[in-house]
This record gives C-alpha cells, sequence and structure tokens, in this order.
C-alpha cells in the first residue's frame, strides 16, 4: 500500500483499526448532523453516562493502583503520567494539580506528553508514532525501578505509550496501562490493567468525549486515593493545601474553623507559628505542642495526621 505525503512526510497506514471499540460507529448519533441543538445535547447527555459505568466497573484495578503506587511513594519513588494528544494531556492536567491541592514537591507527580509543552496546545499527533521517543523522555526523567508509570492510551495502540509501558516492565517500575477498549482487542503490557470501556464516541473516533471523561475520573480517582494513603487529607479537608493564593489561604483558615472552632483571627496566628501549614497547626492545636516538636512527632507517624493524634488518647 501507497503512503500519503503530506507537507514533505510519507506516513503508512498501519493495521484497521475499525474494529477497536473506540473507533466504532455509535449508530445512536448516525444522523448526528441532522439532529436538533437540543436532541444532539440530550445525546451527550445520555452517553456520558457511560463513563460513570465504566470507571465503577474499573474499581479493583484503580483501588489496586492506589495502594501500589502508595507504597512506592513512601519508599522514594515518583508518579509519572505519558500519554499522547488528549491522554497526554489528561496527564498534565492531572499532574499540575497537585502541588497546589497537596503541597507536593512537582519532581513526585509528573506528566510527559509527546512533544512536550508545546503539544499542549498544538497538535503533535505525528510524534505518537515514535516507539523510541517516549523511552528518551524517560531516561530525561531519570525515571528507574523505584517510579510508577502509568501509560494512557484511549485505543491502546499508540506507539508512544506502549514502548513507554513496555520500558518500565523492564525495569522493574510499577508499570499500570489505562485505556477504553477490551484487552481482546488490545493486549498492554502493565502490572495493572485498567480498562474503561465507554463504547462508541457520538463523533466517531474522538476518544476526547466519554473516553476522556472515563479517563479523567480515573486519574482524579488515583491521585486523590494516594495522597489520602500518604496522610495528606485529615477527614475530608486537604490539610497540605499549599497557601500560595487569597483562595486557597481562605481554604485554610476555614478549615481550622471546621475542624477546631477557631475565628479567623486566631486561625491566622497558628497558621504563622505553623509556618502556614494547616496539618502541623492542628496537630499544634490538639496536643499543645511546638511548630518543631510537631514536626518531629508528626514525622514518626509518617505525616499521617490522624495516627499522630490518635496516639495522643492512647
Amino acid at each position: 500500500m501507497n503512503s500519503l505525503n503530506l507537507n514533505g512526510k510519507d506516513i503508512e497506514p498501519s493495521f484497521d483499526r475499525g474494529e477497536l471499540t473506540t473507533e466504532e460507529i455509535n449508530y445512536k448519533s448516525n444522523d448526528l448532523d441532522s439532529l436538533s441543538t437540543i436532541d444532539i445535547v440530550k445525546l451527550f447527555s445520555d452517553e456520558d453516562l457511560l463513563p460513570q459505568i465504566a470507571v465503577k466497573k474499573a474499581i479493583p484495578e484503580i483501588a489496586r493502583s492506589i495502594d501500589k503506587i502508595s507504597d512506592r511513594l513512601r519508599d522514594g519513588g515518583r508518579l509519572i503520567y505519558i500519554g499522547a494528544g488528549t491522554s497526554g494531556r489528561l496527564g498534565v492536567l492531572d499532574a499540575a494539580e497537585c502541588p497546589p491541592t497537596f503541597c507536593t514537591s512537582p519532581d513526585l507527580v509528573q506528566a510527559i506528553i509527546a512533544g512536550h509543552d508545546k503539544a499542549l496546545t498544538r497538535s503533535s499527533e505525528g510524534l505518537e508514532d515514535l516507539e523510541n521517543l517516549s523511552i528518551k523522555d524517560l531516561e530525561n526523567r531519570m525515571f528507574n525501578s523505584l517510579d510508577c508509570l502509568i501509560g494512557i492510551t484511549a485505543g491502546g495502540t499508540t506507539p508512544y505509550v506502549q514502548s513507554a509501558l513496555k520500558h518500565s516492565k523492564e525495569i522493574g517500575a510499577l508499570t499500570i496501562s489505562i485505556s477504553c477498549v477490551p484487552s481482546d482487542q488490545v493486549s498492554l503490557v502493565s502490572d495493572i490493567d485498567i480498562r474503561l470501556i465507554t463504547g462508541p464516541e457520538i463523533l466517531a473516533g474522538s476518544t476526547r468525549l466519554k473516553a476522556g471523561t472515563a479517563t479523567k475520573m480515573a486519574l482524579n480517582m488515583i491521585s486523590t486515593g494516594v495522597m489520602i494513603k500518604l496522610g495528606k487529607v485529615y477527614k475530608n479537608r486537604m490539610i497540605d493545601v499549599s497557601n500560595s493564593n487569597k483562595k486557597l489561604l481562605d481554604r485554610s483558615l476555614r478549615i481550622l474553623h471546621d475542624l477546631i472552632g477557631l475565628n479567623r483571627e486566631d486561625a491566622m496566628k497558628i497558621l504563622n507559628r505553623s509556618n502556614g501549614s494547616v496539618k502541623y497547626a492542628l496537630l499544634m492545636h490538639f496536643s499543645g505542642l511546638s511548630y518543631y516538636e510537631s514536626v518531629e512527632y508528626l514525622s514518626k507517624h509518617n505525616y499521617n495526621l490522624r495516627k499522630a493524634i490518635d496516639s495522643l488518647n492512647c
């Protein structure tokens, strides 16, 4: 079969992907271009219930991922997402939210997208076919056996992600795949294989729709679940929130009010004494310890506030 030449670049078709779930025709939307606006929106609303069902069916694999990643991060590893196009952008979005929400180092949860930063706003789909590029990108991040890799590929066939998963598995890193096609259609090399089967898209092949929604939901669960396991949540409050702007400072003050009844003035005072940390402010309040004593005490309990507070009552 001849290749297609576009702008001086030859592109050769690979195997026929028409049988993949993510590429199939959704017959509910077969006349999409002739529907009224209200019917288009109703159809989207109905179909967007399916990502929730898909994620629910993958609960065991998602839960296992959270536990395994948490163990690795406690031992000094990192979590790295890798993907191309929409899948890569979803990984970047989730990783970028961890530092302000949980006050983590930007190195702890990272994301690699084929084409790097410029691919966030401009299409770089041609790079997803380069198998060696992802391995080079991982090596540039000093990716090693202590780390965790989540390879995101909706259709499961992206060479950039497939080679990254294989490399990760070969060096002994925790390897997790997220895709939206059944395993009998595409096999992926991974320790944990998360399949989010959302069915054919309303716009055939546009996996930024249901597949992207399900993937975002799963990433939300994984990163938040990991941070809960690492002790960055007390009750349902983000006690490691980074006070980097007015909104987040306001949230910190409200957390202290909700949990220990401090008014805003007293909450600000204890935040100043705790170096801006809600977690240490809470421990200081419950224990009567100084900031430096609280730091030492919390370290003995793996920085888990609930465990530290429970030990005070023993």
